[in-house]
């Protein structure tokens, strides 16, 4: 027997480490914001007893009373590295809300859902420290403590899950990215991992599913978080199979069936169906993105999650200086990082106007002597002097307040800068 075999932590670790990483840097790391804010460490924040670390970030416009994010990484992962590749912090900036990351110290750098302590509501291990770190938070910082949100990815994802199970008091709404149903990856040996439901072949009723919900908080008759559930087709690593059982829990959870009240295509290889009501804050939301894996998030999503959250209704800033005055219709930052005769940049391009910029293409130039070999999150031409970046298929209207990031590799002769002028759909764009 392999290694792998007898270690499925360490296979999902390896294939995680592999392949998100990279995906997530190459599509999600946009140009550093303007904002002086930071990522910092919080110490002492409260009961704690799996030792997870606290990394905090408070936007320089924070809203007064301003909602909170939890935001959680994927196995091989940390606090710092969510934060750096996942677009969150930039959209805090935007919207004024806090955002929490924590960051698991175990080897395995999981979240642990498996364990019975981790599974019912004050039971110890990882979600009671992520319960203290909401609370350091609402107290700290006086935020809105019934606007609290969580996502993750992958075992982010099944914390997510975890969280809206066990403090339903806590959470107004979770969004789960390629994970799995509470109680799913139950185990008693220590192992922290479960074949059975990793490989899709766990199989129960929705009022089976419920009840493992319901039971994590005995007595508990209050409303229940909505929750936003995303998974790739092709998902290997947690089986696509996952997906509709997350559904049956938690449309069971909300006491409803599971034929969808809307079902639409907001991009052409996403299938979106609504349960209970057919707007953007619906009780369950299921976004099926097809021909995907396991690295289901990219570029643009966050923004879908803030919206089911409700966190893109701007309530002005408080504390703190006022955004910079925004002229025109879109806003480019850009950044560039030179080695050698090699160089890649990243660009976030800003709808700051009110109707939304279908079908676009940015012009920028730059820098002489410098040549773009490839690129993503768009296509390119020509490769050198003056270049349009024209959208894909999946990111091809940008809704006001909403952002889109693009970037390539190039080749320079000296000037590794990056590009300069940018007009999108022929309107001139503010940078910065």
């Amino acid at each position: 027997m392999t290694n792998e075999r007898k270690n499925p932590l360490a296979r999902v670790s390896g294939i995680l480490a592999a392949t998100v990483l990279p995906l997530l840097a190459a599509l999600l790391c946009a140009a550093p914001s303007a904002s002086a804010a930071t990522l910092t460490e919080i110490d002492d924040f409260g009961s704690n007893p799996s030792d997870l670390r606290m990394f905090l970030y408070v936007p320089d416009s924070v809203a007064e009373d301003p909602p909170v994010l939890v935001a959680q990484h994927w196995c091989t992962g940390t606090g710092p590295v969510f934060h750096a590749n996942t677009e969150y912090a930039a959209l805090a900036d935007q919207y004024g809300f806090i955002v929490v990351y924590p960051s698991v110290t175990r080897s395995s750098q999981c979240f642990d859902v498996s364990s019975p302590e981790a599974l019912r509501r004050d039971g110890g291990s990882d979600p009671v420290g992520i319960r203290s770190m909401v609370d350091y938070t609402v107290r700290t910082h006086d935020a809105d403590s019934e606007r609290v949100f969580v996502t993750g990815v992958s075992s982010g994802a099944m914390m997510t899950n975890v969280m809206l199970a066990n403090y339903p008091d806590v959470f107004a709404a979770g969004s789960a990215f390629a994970g799995v149903p509470f109680g799913c990856f139950a185990t008693t040996d220590g192992s922290g991992w479960n074949n059975e439901c990793s490989n899709g072949r766990i199989d129960r009723t929705p009022q089976e599913w419920g009840d493992l919900v319901r039971d994590s908080y005995p007595g508990y008759e209050g409303p229940r978080p909505r929750m936003q559930l995303w998974h790739g087709s092709e998902d290997d690593v947690l089986h696509y199979a996952n997906f509709a059982e997350e559904i049956e829990q938690w449309t069971n959870v909300h006491g409803l069936g599971t034929d969808p009240a809307a079902t639409d295509r907001p991009q052409p290889h996403w299938e979106r169906t609504r349960y209970g009501s057919t707007g953007d804050q619906a009780p369950v939301e299921a976004i099926s993105v097809e021909g995907v894996g396991h690295n289901v998030i990219t570029s643009g999503m966050a923004a879908h999650v803030i919206t089911f959250f409700g966190l893109d209704q701007d309530t002005g800033p408080g504390p703190g200086p006022d955004p910079d005055p925004v002229e025109g219709e879109c806003r480019v930052t850009a950044s560039a990082n030179g080695w050698n005769t090699g160089l890649t940049a990243a660009l976030t391009i800003t709808n700051t106007g009110d109707a939304p910029v279908e079908d676009w293409s940015l012009e920028f130039t730059l820098p002489g002597g410098q040549s773009i070999g490839s690129g993503w999150n768009a296509t390119y031409s020509p490769s050198s002097g003056t270049v349009v970046a024209t959208h894909v298929a999946h990111n091809a209207t940008i809704a006001p307040g909403a952002e889109v990031g693009i970037g390539y590799q190039a080749s320079h002769t000296g000037d590794a800068g990056a590009p300069t002028g940018f007009t999108l759909n022929g309107t001139e764009c503010t940078t910065g």
